[in-house]
């Protein structure tokens, strides 16, 4: 026992001794720190330059560095009469003692090459902070961590950091508190060895950003190379510089101001994104019912990753493509229902100024896009004419008559006339309120006009309920002429003075205003209705049925499609969009100057909302008319009383308001086509 314990004793000697030297150590490292924390651990020390020296002890008690004694980086700490002698700066190769990884991927970086040439990026304080207040990375209060990645990285990539701040990824960090799963800078770029995006080992090179993105969208990433887009990519991997403009998640994505993929703002944007690759087809989509409405952020509206999925999109003829004809049918019927073969065969791209792509269609443009010329080439000069003698007429003072005045009233129309025309011009505002924007959805004012209505998905109810409203009254109109026709069996509604049906006269009528127009004869006498007026009701009444129809068709499509062919849905579209045009465009520009702006009749007629005009007015403007009625003896029984100021108020205000809105709009159609929006 007693050679064991001397045994033991020899062998523990050294032990305890080595032992007792590294205590000694730690405590000589401990005052060593204790010593310099004595002066430095004070907020308002500074150098003679006036440089902050301050090193706080429950700082520094938190950093990374708290078990470095401050000899291991201040090398001279030890030796030198300090703070009489300056320790000088901690080379950069004191801290590659530690890290010598860190350093190997940073040379080569970026950063790395531009601390050799550039003051921008010095050391490693200029991302870590101070050596003194260095945390570890996983330390939310670390200058790189998630969060103040923001700030740090920020303090140079400002325009890089303000977009991110914008960004879903941002959202997922700082408002959802997802520290973890949300990407950061680092999460991307790197930590270390960050290159810029054209050099090949970039994290953020063409090639490389799919497994980049896909280090959090697996799945995706799975999907999305087994995809068109994919296979580019893969050939592009594989050497194939042809290959290298195949799209990537940065192509449709937006980099650093990632925003929800379902979201309103993005929906919008797809086929521009598209369009960057596709044009021809983007071109197409955009001119769409489909292109348009997701334009204005009808976020119903279906753009391009929705039929061709967003990360698996395949040609046609592959029977994985989701626009597969096996597969159309469920990839329409995610927002169609009831679809069938029919429907199925819609031209979802036509392009109607082609002819081998559907001939009905192009000729269909053709005719629609030469009534419109026609139409408004006719009465565009025909309003010039008149404008340019009416002027001369109001300045010689061959008008006489007014709008008002104590004298006999002649009653030109019903109360059931003049509510059915108050209905037709409030209905008819909301119809082309509402539907204008969408037909120009990329002028500039499009997107406000439908704000008014609370966004493009409400206006499209309006427009509907508008449209029904229209329907309306054109049945009351059409019953009020049947109950005539066989209840009171009044006559004369094909033929005769009171007839709206075009007749010889109205021939003759026009050319004796022309000659007017010109100088060269009176101005002729009317009876009932001239020539335009009859334009304006017939042209009610083909507007009602083409347009009327055509937007049935629109709305209900699989409906119309159970017993007509697909493509009559794009020329519905074709139509309804044209003829709207016209419609509005004529009510706006010409029937307006034919009845209120023209110098005879400025600012207002308002005799279609009191129903009477002076019979003074009546003589000088129906003038056949009134010696019809004189000599058949039935005057007396049209005369009426002058309206109350209540009935002129309501006239005013309600016509006012409704002229208002049409020039307003009037001036919108000529901006969008002006500027080529179609």
């Amino acid at each position: 026992m007693l050679a064991a314990a001397l045994l033991l004793a020899c062998c523990a000697t050294p032990l305890q001794a080595q032992g007792a030297g590294d205590v000694a150590n730690a405590a000589a490292i401990s005052a060593l720190k204790q010593k310099c924390l004595d002066c430095h651990d004070d907020p308002k020390i500074e150098s003679e330059a006036g440089k902050s020296m301050t090193v706080l002890g429950d700082d520094f008690q938190r950093s990374a560095h708290r078990k470095l004694d401050c000899s291991d980086c201040h090398a001279t700490a030890a030796t030198v009469k300090h703070p009489k002698e300056a320790l000088g700066a901690v080379k950069p190769e004191v801290c590659q003692e530690c890290h010598a990884d860190e350093f190997k991927a940073i040379a080569g970086s970026i950063h790395g090459r531009r601390a050799k040439g550039d003051k921008a990026v010095k050391d490693c304080m200029g991302c870590h902070d101070s050596l003194h207040l260095v945390r570890k990375g996983g330390d939310p209060a670390s200058t790189l961590s998630p969060v103040n990645q923001i700030k740090t990285c920020g303090a140079c990539h400002e325009e890089m950091m303000a977009n991110y701040e914008r960004s879903e990824h941002a959202h997922a960090l700082l408002k959802s508190g997802l520290t973890v799963g949300a990407p950061s800078c680092s999460s991307c770029h790197g930590k270390h060895d960050i290159h810029p995006k054209t050099e090949a080992a970039a994290t953020t090179n063409h090639l490389n950003i799919p497994e980049t993105c896909g280090k959090c969208h697996a799945g995706i990433l799975r999907e999305w190379q087994t995809s068109a887009h994919g296979a580019l990519w893969k050939k592009n991997g594989n050497g194939d510089k042809k290959a290298g403009e195949g799209p990537v998640c940065s192509s449709c994505h937006e980099p650093h101001a990632i925003k929800r993929p379902d979201s309103a703002q993005v929906r919008g944007q797809v086929a521009d994104r598209c369009g960057n690759c596709h044009e021809k087809v983007a071109a197409s989509f955009k001119d769409s019912f489909h292109g348009k409405a997701s334009e204005l952020n009808n976020r119903k509206a279906a753009v391009c990753a929705d039929c061709h999925t967003p990360h698996h999109n395949l040609p046609k003829s592959d029977p994985k493509s989701s626009i597969h004809p096996d597969n159309l049918a469920q990839t329409c019927g995610a927002c169609h229902k009831n679809v069938n073969a029919s429907f199925l065969t819609f031209d979802p791209h036509s392009n109607p100024k082609d002819p081998n792509r559907n001939a009905i269609v192009y000729w269909l443009w053709l005719g629609m896009t030469s009534l419109l010329v026609g139409v408004f080439g006719f009465f565009g000069l025909h309003g010039l004419l008149w404008m340019q003698r009416a002027v001369v007429g109001k300045l010689r003072g061959e008008f006489t008559f007014g709008h008002g005045g104590d004298g006999p009233y002649v009653r030109r129309f019903s109360k059931m006339q003049m509510g059915v025309h108050v209905t037709i011009v409030s209905s008819f505002l909301l119809l082309a309120a509402t539907g204008l924007p969408l037909k120009f959805a990329g002028a500039p004012w499009a997107p406000s006009v439908m704000a008014v209505f609370g966004g493009a998905e409400t206006a499209g109810v309006l427009h509907r309920l508008a449209g029904m409203v229209t329907f309306g009254y054109f049945a009351v109109h059409l019953g009020m002429l049947l109950h005539g026709w066989f209840v009171k069996k009044e006559r004369g509604y094909l033929w005769g003075p009171t007839s709206m049906v075009p007749q010889p006269k109205d021939l003759f009528d026009f050319i004796g205003m022309i000659k007017y127009f010109l100088y060269l004869g009176p101005k002729p006498k009317f009876d009932r209705f001239t020539y335009w007026e009859k334009f304006d009701y017939l042209a009610v009444f083909w507007g009602v049925a083409i347009i009327g129809l055509s937007g049935l068709m629109l709305w209900q499509p699989t409906a119309a499609t159970t017993f007509l062919p697909g493509w009559v849905l794009n020329a519905a579209y074709i139509v309804h969009s044209d003829e709207a045009l016209l419609a509005t465009g004529f009510i706006f520009l010409f029937h307006f100057f034919h009845t209120h702006l023209r110098p005879e009749a400025f600012p207002l007629d308002p005799v279609v909302f009191v129903g009477r005009m002076p019979l003074a007015r009546f003589k000088e403007e129906r003038t056949l008319e009134y010696e019809r009625l004189v000599a058949e003896g039935k005057l007396d029984d049209y005369l009426m009383p002058p309206p109350t100021p209540e009935e002129w108020r309501r006239a005013y205000i309600f016509g006012f308001t409704a002229v208002t809105i049409g020039v307003v709009l009037a001036v919108f159609i000529f901006w969008a086509l002006l500027s080529g929006i179609h």
